[in-house]
C-alpha cells in the first residue's frame, strides 16, 4: 500500500509518501514540504498548492490520500488557512479517483506513538525509529505528513472491516425490512 500523507497549511503543507503493510516494515518513498509566500494572495496560495499536490501524486502515485482532519483551534484565521488546504488535497486526490481518509491529530500521535497527547518531537522521533531514518524529517510539517501516512496504513485494515461490516449490516437489514 502507498500512502501520502498531507499535513494541510497555507505557509507549509507537509506531504510524505510512505509504502507497505500493517505489521511490516514500513518505507519512506519521498517527504517534503509545498510552501506558499505568506503575503501572497490566498487564491494564488491555494493554486500554489494545488500544484504541488499534484506534481506529487503524478511522481509517486499513491494508492491513498491521508490528510489530517482539521479541528477547532482558537485561531480562527489558521484553522481557516489549514482547511482549505485540506481541501486542495482532498480535491486533487479525488480528481483522480483516490481514496482519501481522514484522521485527527489524536489518532495520528496514538497510532505513532501510543499517546494521542505525543508532542512533534514524540511524534518526529518514532517516525524517524519507524521508518528507520537518520534523523527526524524537517520541518515538523514533514514528519507529520508521514506520520498520517503511516497512521493511515496501520489503521486502514481495520476500518476497511468495519465499512464491510456495517455495509453487510444495512444489506442484510434491507432484505429483512
Amino acid at each position: 500500500m502507498r500512502v501520502l500523507g498531507v499535513d494541510p497549511g497555507l505557509t507549509r503543507c507537509g506531504v510524505g509518501v510512505v509504502e507497505g503493510l500493517a505489521g511490516r516494515p514500513l518505507t519512506m518513498v519521498g517527504v517534503g514540504v509545498v510552501r506558499t509566500p505568506p503575503d501572497a494572495e490566498l487564491g494564488h496560495r491555494l493554486v500554489a498548492i494545488e500544484r504541488g499536490i499534484e506534481e506529487w501524486l503524478d511522481t509517486y502515485r499513491p494508492e491513498f490520500v491521508a490528510v489530517e482532519r482539521v479541528f477547532s483551534q482558537h485561531n480562527v484565521r489558521t484553522v481557516m488557512g489549514t482547511a482549505q488546504a485540506s481541501a486542495v488535497a482532498m480535491l486533487c486526490a479525488s480528481r483522480r479517483g483516490i481514496p482519501v481518509a481522514l484522521h485527527t491529530p489524536s489518532e495520528v500521535k496514538a497510532a505513532v506513538t501510543g499517546s494521542g497527547r505525543a508532542d512533534k518531537d514524540q511524534v518526529g522521533a518514532m517516525v524517524t525509529r519507524l521508518l528507520r531514518l537518520d534523523a527526524p524529517p524537517k520541518p515538523a510539517d514533514a514528519a507529520d505528513a508521514l506520520a498520517l501516512a503511516i497512521c493511515h496504513i496501520w489503521r486502514a485494515p481495520a476500518q476497511n472491516r468495519l465499512q464491510q461490516a456495517v455495509a453487510a449490516h444495512r444489506t442484510l437489514k434491507g432484505r429483512t425490512a
